[in-house]
């Protein structure tokens, strides 16, 4: 049935960030936007009407997560990028099996809901499960399966697996085209640059994204640097860059990375809560701004941040950036939100989501306003309002959330699945991969 949704406010995230009051946003009965404006511009609408008393926007866009690690939570937490990555993480993955990594992407996708976050870029093993847990939820993703050589893992098969993948069920599939495929080879470090160039060519073949982390510690930097000018250099001589590309982290970029990433049109997920806990060091998001290179905001794993919370990684994305230029303005509340939204989208090369404009799925989340953030109501101005929101609000004030048209948060809580057993079997594998003995989860 098409739905319009009718409130106070709604922030649709276009360029200029509007704010438009007591307006609607219409949905068609296949969970497309046929209508975003105030309510005196809006027809007749024949269709189901609610009448909500905050605040509407498009869903929140997390570009870069392996959300299926909310099961390794917690797990060395304290310890530096490269020594959590081999001595904790590699080896507790290494006994995961397809229904743990499910528990813990339905738990992930779950928590991303709750906060507002309907479209998540995962990259993570056993991706049909994650792929299958994302519909179970009725979130939207953007997957690319982990492509790594590492002990335990053979790259050949997972690159092979992939094109099959998209050979078989296309580049996009599920209702609502909920779930997109691409590729995800982890990094210039964990693969060789023929390796490289390889999944850079069955990328392009497909016409699918292709994630990969890019200069996320000093350590790696020094070492590509040194044998090949730099990771981005690395990657461009791999050919990797020659189709759409989202580079997670690109913690160290010099100024010719970033004209290099400008001019090849890659997307940069920043992940401002994970390089802080894992002292990996502060993108240069202002730098990369002025150079039009596309950004978006990603958590990365729920191992490293611990959680999947994007509201808090806007904020710490503009306190950082201001801290680090010493400039109170290198990132206003309406550029925040943007890059949380329509930014995410942009650097995934999408632009039927992140936004409430014509054509686009209707994604939409409502904030609710009996909150203190909100105590002076929303009749305010629209830098204050805007304010309230990105710098107070967060992800408490999420109320209702709707993917495709179809609602997947009702009252705080999700529609398609329940909550409590969906922590309880993720825990589960916790406890079993911390030696407390319980059965391993089955398929």
């Amino acid at each position: 049935m098409s739905l319009r949704l009718h409130a106070p406010v709604v922030l649709p995230c276009d360029p200029s960030c509007s704010v438009l009051r007591d307006a609607v946003v219409d949905l068609d009965d296949t969970g497309r936007i046929i209508h975003c404006g105030p309510i005196s511009t809006a027809g007749e609408f024949d269709g189901e009407v609610r009448r909500l008393t905050g605040i509407l926007l498009p869903g929140l866009v997390n570009a870069h997560a392996h959300s299926p690690m909310t099961v390794l939570r917690g797990m060395g937490g304290d310890l530096p990028l490269m020594r959590w990555l081999t001595e904790v993480i590699w080896p507790a993955e290494s006994r995961l099996n397809a229904a743990d990594v499910y528990a813990g992407m339905v738990l992930g996708s779950v928590e991303m809901l709750r906060a507002g976050v309907t479209t998540s870029a995962e990259m993570y093993f056993h991706g049909e499960d994650v792929a299958r847990a994302t519909l179970d939820t009725g979130a939207r993703l953007v997957l690319a399966p982990a492509i790594i050589d590492a002990p335990g893992w053979d790259w050949r098969s997972q690159l092979d697996g992939v094109s099959r993948w998209i050979d078989t069920d296309g580049l996009r599939f599920g209702p609502g085209d909920r779930v997109e495929l691409g590729y995800g080879p982890h990094s210039a470090y964990t693969l060789t640059p023929e390796v490289l160039t390889l999944v850079g060519t069955e990328a392009r073949a497909r016409g699918a994204l292709v994630q990969i982390h890019v200069a996320e510690s000093l350590q790696e930097d020094i070492a590509q640097r040194a044998e090949h000018g730099s990771v981005p250099a690395l990657l461009e001589k791999a050919n990797l860059l020659d189709g759409r590309v989202l580079a997670a982290h690109a913690v160290h970029l010099s100024d010719d990375d970033i004209a290099l990433f400008a001019r090849r049109g890659v997307g940069v997920a920043h992940c401002p809560g994970s390089n802080a806990k894992l002292a990996s060091g502060i993108a240069r998001v202002t730098a990369l701004r002025a150079a039009g290179v596309p950004i978006g905001l990603g958590t990365d794993g729920p191992a490293s941040n611990d959680d999947l919370d994007l509201w808090e990684e806007l904020r710490l994305a503009g306190m950082l950036a201001r801290v680090s230029t010493m400039d109170s303005t290198a990132l206003t509340a309406a550029d925040l939100l943007l890059m949380s939204t329509r930014g995410g989208a942009t650097a995934l090369g999408r632009d039927d989501i992140g936004s409430l404009t014509l054509g686009a799925w209707g994604d939409v989340v409502h904030v609710g306003i009996d909150d203190p953030a909100f105590a002076a109501g929303v009749d305010v101005a629209d830098e204050h309002l805007l304010s309230n929101l990105v710098w107070t609000a967060g992800s408490r004030t999420i109320t209702d959330v709707w993917v495709a048209g179809e609602q997947v948060v009702a009252a705080g809580e999700p529609t398609q699945v329940d909550r409590r057993e969906a922590q309880a079997a993720a825990g589960k594998v916790t406890r079993r991969l911390t030696g407390i003995e319980v059965p391993a989860l089955t398929n």
